[in-house]
């Protein structure tokens, strides 16, 4: 379960985000996963909600935006959102796609508590 060291490399960010802004905690961390990222979004709420307990984000709340994979085309220019896990163009069939996004897991945005 790789969502365990995901988890603690995102307190550890959270961690010194809001020692940077002289926050005293976060209310809200939310996160944006990638339908194909390999990142299973229940395994990390759970790693999640472990980990907060002695950690800057023992308040928090996690929210958790999971991103479609999205696709363009290079032979017929077209973007796309497949509902199934797939490189092929629904437009053309082409194998001659790229991924724009779906892929990643990245922090979006902390609501930090100041007062």
């Amino acid at each position: 379960m790789h969502e365990y060291s995901i988890v603690s490399a995102l307190m550890e960010q959270c961690q010194q985000l809001a020692a940077e802004h002289g926050a005293k905690g976060i209310a809200r961390v939310a996160i944006k996963i990638g339908a194909m990222s390999g990142v299973e979004p229940e395994l990390v709420r759970t790693a999640f909600n472990t980990f907060r307990e002695h950690s800057v984000c023992h308040q928090a709340v996690l929210d958790i935006d999971i991103a479609p994979l999205t696709l363009s085309c290079n032979r017929c220019q077209q973007q796309s959102t497949p509902e199934e896990r797939t490189v092929i163009c629904p437009h053309c069939h082409s194998q001659d796609t790229r991924v724009i996004d779906g892929e990643d897991m990245l922090l979006m945005q902390l609501e930090l508590i100041t007062d």
